[in-house]
């Protein structure tokens, strides 16, 4: 099975197409981890407890565990999300070539291959085709950055080209080629395309009608749950993000801290599921 066809299955368990993005800021942890010997790692063990069962997959940030602690408590985070049943996107980013992405595809190996075991992996197509190989797998997922959900994306992404295309348009047409150029390629590649870029959103499902988005900035962000969904499904697949609207609902929250995040993933996931 492909990892899109094991998200798929995942959605039709869960009844959800919600990714809870585990970004475990330090300073931001309540005193409940404080003292555990991998705070990060404690954290991220209850707010799975917590999500799981309304989680269509969990997003880390590679950013929020890159130090020798980090990547210890990313390997249990993954491990543990696993043992739920859940698949794990890893959110780092990549994007280079030969040897060095070689070595970031290392992410997608399974721990017994010195790997985090990472079901799919976001990577940045600026170096082109031959950066991406690496992480094209037979069993992997990778997301192609194409709309992202920051302000500062259009001082590139909506370049227009000599075509009279956007960048992030042709960006999409060269994913959709990708997706089936070899055999590991195919039905491997998704796109990585904002919720706060509605109008872009719809222009690039137009593009890529059968590419499952990966669409970021609901919650904190204030992006369109309803174009996420109209927009962002490929036949019912994909993914809606949400890190701090979920993992950190219970600063404001008035009983358990924990419980806050597992009752905004499931709130979130009702919400998306009126769209469905």
């Amino acid at each position: 099975m492909t990892f899109f066809d094991r998200l798929a299955d995942r959605i039709d368990a869960a009844d959800s197409v919600v990714s809870v993005g585990l970004d475990p800021d330090t300073e931001r942890l309540p005193d409940a981890v404080s003292d555990a010997d991998l705070p990060r790692w404690a954290f991220n063990r209850r707010i799975i407890d917590a999500t799981h069962e309304h989680a269509a997959c969990y997003k880390p940030n590679a950013a929020f565990y890159e130090d020798s602690d980090g990547w210890r408590a990313l390997r249990e985070t993954i491990a543990y999300a696993h043992g739920k049943d859940v698949p794990v996107l890893l959110d780092a980013k990549r994007g280079d070539i030969g040897n060095t992405a070689r070595q970031y595809a290392r992410a997608l190996d399974t721990p017994a291959e010195g790997g985090l075991g990472a079901d799919a992996i976001t990577v940045n197509p600026y170096l082109g085709r031959d950066s991406l190989d690496p992480f094209l797998r037979k069993d992997g997922g990778v997301f192609v950055l194409c709309r992202t959900s920051n302000s500062g994306g259009a001082d590139l992404q909506d370049l227009e080209l000599a075509d009279g295309r956007t960048l992030y348009e042709h960006v999409a047409s060269l994913a959709e080629t990708w997706n089936g150029d070899s055999a590991d390629s195919a039905g491997s590649i998704g796109l990585v395309v904002g919720a706060t870029a509605p109008d872009e959103l719809e222009s690039i499902r137009e593009t890529v009608p059968g590419l499952p988005f990966l669409v970021p900035g609901v919650g904190a962000q204030g992006g369109d749950e309803r174009a996420a969904i109209e927009h962002g499904l490929a036949d019912g697949v994909g993914l809606v993000n949400s890190s701090r609207g979920i993992i950190f609902a219970g600063e404001t929250a008035q009983g358990d801290y924990f419980e806050a995040a597992g009752e905004a993933a499931k709130q979130l996931k009702r919400s998306l599921n009126q769209y469905r």
